[in-house]
This record gives structure tokens, C-alpha cells and sequence, in this order.
């Protein structure tokens, strides 16, 4: 982040983060994560390519408890109603007192600020990520998402402008339901500048 999945990869010209012992437990829960995942990896026709969705399956991540599986759809839901709804949808995710950071700027503070900020359309731009993590807090009230993003655009001269970057997300139940309390992202690093040691 460190901004909010959006603030860091939206161009200049818009305005505007109980272990279950049995196998088949596991396998259930899954059933209903990976189809939501397979169906957005699914290209249509015409469309351009967006970067896949990784298999999440019982077998390459065999410890997932439930509490970390049901922050992950939630996490996967607000993905898909984000690439639908643009920043109307991203905005209407968040608490009241949330906040976001972004590369370079200052916090937004406020479900209102953040909803002023998050003008985009998805016609005119494309914010997609998907879910690596997570981890449920002890009171299964709150917890944290975390993973990679993608953002497509247009530059003045109409070329398409791709970003990509890692995001977290903090969530917390508001009167029961599910709620962002903070978002941040980070810009991927330039290819070569991963590992860099400053010398004095």
C-alpha cells in the first residue's frame, strides 16, 4: 500500500487496504472458496488478460483454519465487488473510522473520505487482487488479509498503464458484519530493485 489497494495505482487524471480436526472439513470450506476464485481466473472472450488467481487448494495449504478460510472469501467477495462496481463498490466495504495509506500521501481518514476519493470506473480502470493469507485475531471479531494486486489504466495517449503491488487488509465485525478498518498497499518494486542494500 502503504496506501489503499486503489490510492497508489490510480493515473493522475482521477480524483481520487477453532481448528477443525477432519480432513473433509477442510475440503467443504474449500468448496466454496475455490469456485469463487476458478470462476474470475476464467478469461472471456475478447477480454484482455488479467493475471490469474492461484490455486488455493486443501493440498498446497493443508493448515488453513476455518477462521482464516472465511477471511479469505470475504476478501475474494470484496475483490469481485470491487471489479464490478468500481470505487462506489471499494468505497461502501469500509467502516465509518477506517483508514487508508497509500505511497507517498497522507492517510485518508473516514468511510467519507474515503468514498470522496474513490471515483473510479470500472470501465476506465481495473483494480483486481487476490488473497495469499490470512490471519483470524483470538476473538474472531477481527483479523488481517494480505496478498497482490493489479490495476489497469489508461496514459493520456490512450496506452495501457499496468501496476502491481501487495496489499493488507484489516477487517473487524461492526454490529455483526464484516467491515475494512484499514487498507494499505505498496507498489511492486522496479525489476532489479528488490534486494538493494544502501551503503553509508
Amino acid at each position: 500500500m502503504f496506501f489503499v489497494r486503489w490510492g497508489a495505482r490510480i493515473p493522475a487524471n482521477y480524483n481520487l487496504g477453532m481448528r477443525r480436526s477432519t480432513f473433509s472439513t477442510l475440503l467443504c470450506a474449500f468448496g466454496l472458496l475455490i469456485p469463487a476464485l476458478a470462476a474470475q481466473s476464467l478469461p472471456t472472450p475478447g477480454a484482455p488478460l488479467t493475471p490469474q488467481r492461484p490455486a488455493l487448494t486443501p493440498l498446497s495449504q493443508p493448515t488453513l483454519t476455518p477462521g482464516q478460510i472465511e477471511l479469505m472469501k470475504l476478501e475474494v467477495q470484496f475483490a469481485d465487488d470491487v471489479a464490478k462496481g468500481g470505487g462506489k463498490a471499494f468505497a461502501s466495504w469500509f467502516a465509518d473510522d477506517a483508514v487508508t495509506l497509500n505511497n507517498g500521501k497522507p492517510a485518508t481518514l473516514g468511510q467519507r473520505a474515503i468514498a470522496a476519493n474513490a471515483q473510479w470506473d470500472p470501465k476506465d480502470y481495473q483494480l483486481t487482487w487476490y488473497p495469499e493469507g490470512a490471519q483470524m485475531g483470538p476473538s474472531g471479531d477481527t483479523g488481517f488479509t494480505w496478498g497482490h494486486y493489479d490495476s489497469t489504466s489508461k496514459d493520456p495517449h490512450g496506452q495501457p498503464v499496468t501496476l502491481g503491488g501487495r496489499y493488507i487488509t484489516f477487517w473487524k465485525k461492526v454490529n455483526g458484519a464484516w467491515k475494512v478498518a484499514l487498507d494499505a498497499s505498496a507498489n511492486d518494486a522496479p525489476p532489479g530493485d528488490c534486494c538493494k542494500v544502501g551503503l553509508p
